[in-house]
């Protein structure tokens, strides 16, 4: 069964950096496209970032589009969102979540029941 964990979190002042990693134990990610969502306190989950387990095509929201960069290591199991120029609009919980179509991460939106492999999260906090 796939289990995922999220880390990397922390807080970071504005203009900041993290590396958050998303790594996966029971199954490998070989066979799963993985999605980054965050999730702001009193706000619901938003998708932020995917990159596709087919040919390795990533995708962003506007928000994070040229500061983020998702990439994968599936030697290692692990997916990473690299994230730059940190606004405090940008503090949440990060989630990963996997699924076997990049489709089910796209378009970007705030509905994601449909997926059903979750990690913990990780909290990113950004100070201004």
């Amino acid at each position: 069964q796939l289990q995922l964990v999220e880390s990397g979190g922390g807080s970071v002042q504005a203009g900041g950096s993290l590396r958050l990693s998303c790594a996966a134990s029971g199954v490998t990610l070989d066979y799963y496209s993985i999605g980054w969502f965050r999730q702001a306190p009193g706000k619901e989950r938003e998708g932020v970032s995917c990159i596709s387990n087919s040919d390795g095509s990533t995708y962003y929201a506007d928000s994070v589009k040229g500061r983020f960069t998702i990439s994968r290591d599936n030697a290692k199991n692990t997916v990473y969102l690299q994230m730059n120029s940190l606004k405090p609009e940008d503090t949440g919980v990060y989630y990963c979540a996997a699924d076997p179509e990049i489709g089910s991460f796209l378009p970007f939106g705030f509905s994601y029941y449909h997926l059903e492999v979750w990690g913990q999260g990780t909290l990113v906090t950004v100070s201004s």
